[in-house]
């Protein structure tokens, strides 16, 4: 199992979420990306689409499955990651850095604290 990033706040839906302000830039997981296999296709809301808590941001394709992405927080999409969005193998690469798919600035950033740190998850993947 490769590290979780210690600065990262995770669902039980495999995205994760790093907070600067009250935008949230948001990804799958690498425990997500190795269980799909070669990631295909993102399909995401675009830029001003809303975002809801725990309720479904898009799909991701792979060529094992066709999976929900859910949303990590609520708020508003901001930024769609293009070169993600043009290559989504970079979420199979580089799922914390380069492979991010989204940037929502939050509604209610209190909802961060719905998500689990670094160590939950560890243990929750680990289950």
């Amino acid at each position: 199992m490769s590290k979780v990033p210690q600065d990262l706040r995770y669902t039980k839906g495999h995205t994760w979420v790093k907070a600067d302000g009250d935008v949230a830039t948001v990804g799958i997981t690498d425990f997500a990306q190795d269980r799909l296999g070669s990631i295909l296709l993102f399909e995401l809301g675009g830029e001003g689409s809303a975002t809801t808590q725990g309720q479904p941001l898009g799909t991701v394709e792979s060529d094992k499955a066709t999976s929900e992405v859910m949303a990590p927080v609520s708020g508003e999409v901001s930024e769609v990651n293009e070169e993600t969005a043009n290559a989504p193998e970079l979420a199979n690469d580089d799922p914390y850095g380069d492979g991010w798919l989204v940037k929502v600035r939050m509604s209610d950033p209190k909802e961060l604290d719905n998500l689990m740190d670094a160590e939950e998850f560890e243990r929750y993947i680990s289950s």
